[in-house]
């Protein structure tokens, strides 16, 4: 029922619906009031209205000329770039990221969202490797430093930053085969090497992950909620074992309670969270069931900033990154759920499954974006 209800709403939309506008979309931070508003208006009026889906497909895939051509002719009409520097230089100044935005504004496509050199990456491979490894001049010297890109990203008027907090990086086994020979992306914890048994930052225990990421926040998201910049962080991908950890690292970002924890570590509206749907539904045990209720808790309170919009099939410690409509997960389900809670922000293809001849993936990425597209046409009409 819900493929042939997507369908039916799908040819229903594309005969007469046009694409909300940005222009349309409530403030970040007041979805929750909009909504209220609307039940009332409702109740008094005895008149159900039709609630606008206010979500956005965007990406992270680049921002290149190139590439921003391409995005543009999809439709896909707000993006997080790549990012401008490893280091706090000229393209991190306010006018470096003037003209940044300026480029990407010229074809006609907001710049929503800019990532920190905080990336998903392997220790030695960070970009800022000091602020997750612990206490060190060199840590306060980098901290010091995503301040200052925090402050010029308020001025050059980018409104949030994305980012990680990540000793591990992205953790995979060997790819499996997918649909029609496509490579999906895999991840078996039984057959993951752990060897050397530590990384290059050691044991690092929960209670020592934990103090490390507090001191970033404490020191960050104060200067971030002066100067009026979401901060959205993405989950450690994948989660592990709790106790057992890998090569050592807990990865206190890799649960739901964990993820929880997050958000409370410091009071403010400006600290939330990259809401990575694939990551968290690769923590979960029956994602397909449970993912939506985790959408809600972190949808409610204001903390999701971003979704990366992918699906899974599997579980907790053993699944594959599947196309968007071949996994467990029902993303029209989830879309709706997006609408609920209000979320007005980008809905991401953080990346695709590998298809061959397809070596930059513009093909998977082309029908991500119209399957997400159309998605949020249908849930429109709902």
């Amino acid at each position: 029922m819900e493929r042939r209800e997507f369908v039916c709403k799908l040819g229903s939309s594309l005969a007469g619906t046009a694409a909300l506008s940005v222009s349309e979309a409530a403030p970040p931070g007041t979805e929750r009031s909009a909504s209220e508003r609307e039940v009332q208006s409702e109740h008094q009026s005895g008149v159900r209205t039709r609630r606008a889906a206010l979500m956005k497909v965007g990406t992270q895939h680049g921002s290149t000329n190139e590439i921003l051509r391409i995005l543009a002719a999809f439709g896909v009409n707000n993006i997080c770039s790549s990012l401008p520097s490893m280091r706090l230089d000229e393209n991190w100044s306010v006018e470096g990221l003037i003209r940044l935005r300026e480029r990407v504004e010229s074809f006609g496509i907001s710049l929503d969202m800019v990532p920190l050199p905080l990336s998903s990456h392997y220790i030695t491979k960070a970009e800022m490797p000091h602020i997750m490894l612990g206490k060190s001049p060199e840590r306060d010297r980098e901290i010091d430093a995503i301040c200052q890109m925090v402050r010029n990203a308020a001025r050059a008027g980018i409104p949030a930053l994305k980012y990680n907090m990540s000793i591990l990086g992205v953790v995979r086994t060997g790819p499996t085969p997918g649909r029609g020979g496509a490579s999906y992306s895999t991840f078996a914890y039984e057959k993951a090497k752990q060897d050397p048994a530590l990384t290059e930052a050691g044991p690092v225990s929960a209670e020592e992950y934990w103090e490390r990421i507090t001191y970033f926040l404490k020191r960050v998201i104060p200067v971030a909620e002066e100067y009026k910049v979401r901060m959205a962080c993405h989950p450690h991908d994948p989660g592990m074992p709790r106790n057992k950890g890998f090569r050592g690292v807990q990865t206190v970002l890799g649960s739901v309670q964990g993820l929880k924890r997050f958000i409370e570590i410091t009071p403010s509206k400006y600290h939330g969270i990259n809401f990575c749907q694939g990551t968290i539904s690769e923590m979960l045990q029956k994602p397909g069931e449970e993912i939506f209720d985790v959408i809600r808790y972190f949808g409610s309170r204001g903390k999701i900033f971003n979704v990366h919009f992918r699906n899974i099939r599997g579980r907790f410690l053993s699944f594959e990154e599947t196309f968007i409509d071949d996994g467990d997960v029902d993303m029209l389900k989830a879309m709706r759920v997006y609408k609920e809670i209000g979320y007005d922000g980008m809905m991401m293809p953080d990346h695709v499954p590998k298809i061959p001849g397809d070596a930059d993936g513009y093909q998977a990425f082309a029908f991500t974006f119209g399957y997400i597209k159309a998605l949020i046409a249908a849930v429109d009409l709902e």
